[in-house]
């Protein structure tokens, strides 16, 4: 194969491998949480606009006006003369980031909504409140659910007085806050607050804007309302949105036209700022129904002003508060703390501090209002130009890679790495234009460069690579790793550690296996250990054996360690939910699994001799964990673990189910009941585990009567318990033969 060919193929495999992994949910999200990051890092805090600020109602103002510290709390008469104040020094539009869904004091609450009325450009804030409605059919089987999403509007008095009302929904910490919605379609396509506040604020050009439309086409321009003032009075700004939205996704052409209009029409200087808020208000309704946020900085970056501050600079002008111009300005009111960790209206972005301090709800609408009317928020490349750039870069790449030498291609990718970035950070400081780095930078360039490396070994590797392939699907790639390295060390790998064992036992194996055919068996088992390995996997430990519907799992250390532990009773409950669901996905049969844990030391490496060795744990801990597991039938349990794993062990939910001298041992050992997470547990089963410790403790003391009589009352609560039900046989066998004087707790089985 010829150089070019070679470079042609590494080309085109950097480029599609690249656009497929950009494409991919993983990419996304990482494109979005470490792309995105990394832009707004690099750039830094950019200027807000002067026409948005925010007045704060911070535990300071609480402090000053001798108010509660929760800003729901405060008196509404507050809110009254805020708005009054707000009002006479100028603001266009005011809106309250608070949910007033509850009555206070009714002389309050009407004085606020006089306040209200009075102003003409306020805006209350809706909640949306989720709901699922399961679906029934015909014959009452639940077919699934229904989310719907339902607007909790402001109490009527303040709602009929206010000129707009919206929600502004966004996701809780720990989830990051990327995006908004411009429309919230879930929800009736509702327009969200910056949208609502931006609208009102826009008014002052809603003269302009009729003739505009007019110009363009006055058919549409007849369903608005004639002027600002028939809007504000008749207090439908959410209708107006949605004529509006109606007529530009409608028709797109008339938004392109209107914008046409303005670039190619000669503005006087004068009107500058009305033509760009025009510009802005018609492309947010071109827009989609989400944008990304362009964050200005850190927590505070907006302009902001304690809420005391404003309340009284009418009362108390002095020059030190002249500097409170809300002239022209909108004026979002909410709580955004910067001192405080602990606040509640605070959302994780990429511009949260590392003590803790996040942007809070009000400035994130702040922000979404001002990249609206700047008509600058996080542009991502549409779709044909971001493929487009992966390939083309991936192309280039592989190019540069495939026909330099080594040394030489992995300096070039370093250089144009580095430009990429710089021209990126570029488009997205002056533009805000986002163009992918994730892909580009970090995995196409050392993709490219290192698929070109490897292919000058690939002959000499190919074999080698096929047997660590094979080795690979029975050992833990360490073994494997060390194996290939040197295979004269296979007789000799064993050593000793401290691990957790985990061994399963799917019940009815046997029946099933009689009444499926080998092919099918083989089939169903596969993806039944699909579901059971993953959970290993995920938390940690390595399959160590598999035998018909048995699995033996490891969790090893040279030390002692809780946290393998911890993992190992992760990975059985994980076990347990993953085959419940898998059982109620497959249409063959049922396969429930029985669990058992313990730990202690073990020799873990590969065993045999001539011709034929595995890898797999030795020693008593292997076997105990497969005798706690078959206890599982005795008890009625699905997941059993020994003393030892649970020693020091916080965050589960247990119950200790007695001391059992299993089959084939001399030592007893202390085994629990694993029931789950402690968080994820109900009430109930913690009051079966108290209730449980009672009669197990009074079958201790030999009490068969009292034993008997909270062991049916187990069952009678909480329903078919197997430890109670074992326990009852016991109790009732020891009442009518009671046990000599020798007699203590342990429990005896004889078979496994």
């Amino acid at each position: 194969m010829s150089r070019l060919s070679k470079a042609v193929i590494v080309s085109f495999l950097t480029g599609t491998v690249g656009l497929a992994a950009s494409l991919s949910p993983v990419g996304v999200g990482l494109e979005e949480n470490f792309g995105l990051d990394l832009l707004f890092r690099l750039r830094g805090t950019r200027e807000v606009p002067s026409d948005v600020m925010i007045v704060t109602m911070d535990k300071v103002s609480a402090d000053n006006l001798n108010v509660p510290a929760e800003p729901e709390d405060w008196p509404r008469t507050y809110h009254a003369r805020l708005t009054e104040n707000l009002v006479k020094k100028g603001a266009a539009v005011i809106a309250f980031d608070i949910i007033f869904d509850e009555p206070r004091n009714p002389e309050h609450d009407a004085r606020f909504a006089e306040a209200i009325r009075n102003a003409r450009n306020v805006v209350l804030s809706e909640s949306l409140k989720k709901e699922i409605i399961p679906l029934i059919d015909e014959r009452g089987a639940r077919k699934g659910d229904l989310n719907v999403e339902t607007l909790v509007p402001p109490i009527s008095i303040l709602a009929r007085s206010a000129v707009g009302l919206a929600p502004f929904p966004l996701p809780k910490v720990p989830v990051k806050v990327s995006q908004y919605w411009t429309f919230k379609t879930g929800a009736g396509d509702i327009p969200t607050l910056p949208v609502v506040v931006f609208q009102i604020f826009a008014l002052e050009v809603y003269d302009e804007f009729i003739r505009l439309l007019e110009g363009i086409s006055p058919s549409q321009a007849e369903k608005l309302p004639p002027s600002k003032e028939a809007v504000i009075n008749a207090k439908h700004i959410g209708n107006l949105i949605q004529v509006l939205r109606d007529i530009f996704t409608g028709n797109p052409l008339i938004a392109e036209e209107m914008l046409a209009e303005l670039e190619n029409s000669k503005t006087p200087s004068s009107d500058v700022k009305k033509d760009r808020i025009l510009k802005s208000l018609i492309r947010m309704y071109q827009s989609p129904d989400s944008h990304y946020l362009n964050f200005y900085g850190s927590p505070g970056t907006v302009i902001t002003v304690p809420y005391y501050q404003i309340l009284r600079s009418m009362e108390n002008v002095t020059a030190a508060q002249n500097h409170l111009d809300v002239r022209g300005k909108a004026v979002f009111v909410g709580l955004s703390e910067r001192m405080r960790p602990e606040q509640k209206d605070g959302f994780y972005t990429v511009f949260s501090q590392p003590n803790g301090i996040d942007i809070s709800g009000v400035e994130i609408g702040a922000t979404a209002f001002a990249n609206l009317l700047e008509d600058m928020p996080v542009r991502p490349l549409r779709f044909g130009a971001h493929c487009a750039t992966i390939l083309l870069w991936g192309m280039i790449l592989g190019i540069v890679c495939r026909f330099f030498p080594t040394g030489v291609a992995g300096l070039s990718v370093i250089g144009m790495s580095v430009l990429y970035l710089i021209a990126a950070h570029f488009q997205f400081r002056d533009t805000g234009s986002w163009y992918p780095l994730v892909s580009p930078i970090f995995f196409q360039a050392p993709f490219g460069f290192f698929v070109t490396v490897l292919w000058e070994y690939r002959d000499t590797k190919k074999e080698r690579q096929h047997v660590r392939r094979a080795f690979g699907y029975f050992l833990p790639d360490r073994v494997v790793d060390q194996l290939t390295k040197n295979m004269a060390e296979i007789k000799t790998s064993s050593h000793m550690v401290y691990g957790t064992c985990l061994s399963t036992d799917a019940e009815q194996y046997t029946t099933l296996s009689e009444t499926m055919d080998p092919g099918e068996l083989t089939s169903f088992m596969n993806r039944y250990y699909e579901v059971i390995f993953k959970p290993v996997r995920r938390y940690g430990g390595v399959v160590s054996d598999v035998k018909g519907d048995h699995m033996l799992a490891v969790w090893a250390t040279a030390y002692p360690d809780v946290t393998l532990r911890n993992q190992a009773c992760q990975a059985a409950l994980e076990i347990g939910r993953a085959v419940h669901r898998f059982k109620e996905s497959s249409d063959t049969s049922h396969l429930s699994t029985r669990i058992g844990l313990h730990s202690g030391r073990m020799s873990l490496g590969t065993i045999g001799a001539v011709d034929h060795y595995e890898y797999r744990p030795v020693g008593d801990i292997v076997n105990t964990a497969s005798r706690i597991e078959g206890l599982n039938k005795y008890l009625g349990t699905r997941v059993l673990a020994s003393e030892q794993v649970l020693d020091q062990l916080d965050g589960f939910l247990t119950r200790e189910v007695g001391k059992f001298l299993l089959a084939g041992k001399s030592k007893p050992i202390v085994v629990f009941d694993l029931l789950s997470r402690t968080e994820e547990s109900n009430e109930q089963q913690r009051n079966l585990c108290a209730l449980f410790t009672e009669a197990l403790n009074a079958y201790r003391r030999q009490s068969w009567e009292e034993a008997i009589e909270k062991f049916r009352e187990v069952m009678t609560i909480h329903g078919a318990d197997g430890p109670a039900a074992f326990y009852l046989k016991v109790c009732e066998e020891y009442r009518e033969h009671p046990p000599g004087e020798i007699w203590n707790d342990i429990v005896c089985l004889n078979n496994k």
